[in-house]
This record gives structure tokens, C-alpha cells and sequence, in this order.
């Protein structure tokens, strides 16, 4: 078959900026974003489509959107 690796689009939190404020929960058409125990948001790596939909609402911007193989 060949051709060139599709690449896999994520969102990736800043867990150390991230001040859990909830905005990218409720635009991840996905639910794949939670809020972990209060503190930061956490990524589905299963679910995220990598729409970037979280990082464009994220007041903080600490959310980024990251091409990984796949």
C-alpha cells in the first residue's frame, strides 16, 4: 500500500497552567476533555478528534493542538 503516515491530530493540556476552569468541557463536541480531581483538565486520547474547538475557547490558553503518528 505505502504512502505517507497520516498524522493524528490531539489536544494536549498544559496541566501545570491549567486552572480546571471548565470552558474546554463544554465545547468538546467529543466529551473528551474532564476536569481530574478539581486541579487541570485531562484529554481523552481515545476520543479527542483534535478539532481544536478546546484550544480556541481556553481563556489561558494552555491547550494545544499536536500532530502525533498514527
Amino acid at each position: 500500500m505505502g504512502g505517507a503516515v497520516r498524522k493524528k491530530r490531539k489536544a494536549v493540556v498544559e496541566e501545570g497552567a491549567c486552572v480546571a476552569c471548565g470552558c474546554c468541557v463544554k465545547v468538546c463536541p467529543k466529551a473528551a476533555i474532564a476536569i481530574w480531581k478539581g486541579v487541570c483538565a485531562r484529554v481523552s486520547r481515545e476520543l479527542c478528534v483534535g478539532c481544536g474547538k478546546c484550544a480556541r475557547e481556553c481563556p489561558a490558553s494552555v491547550i494545544a493542538i499536536q500532530e502525533e503518528e498514527g
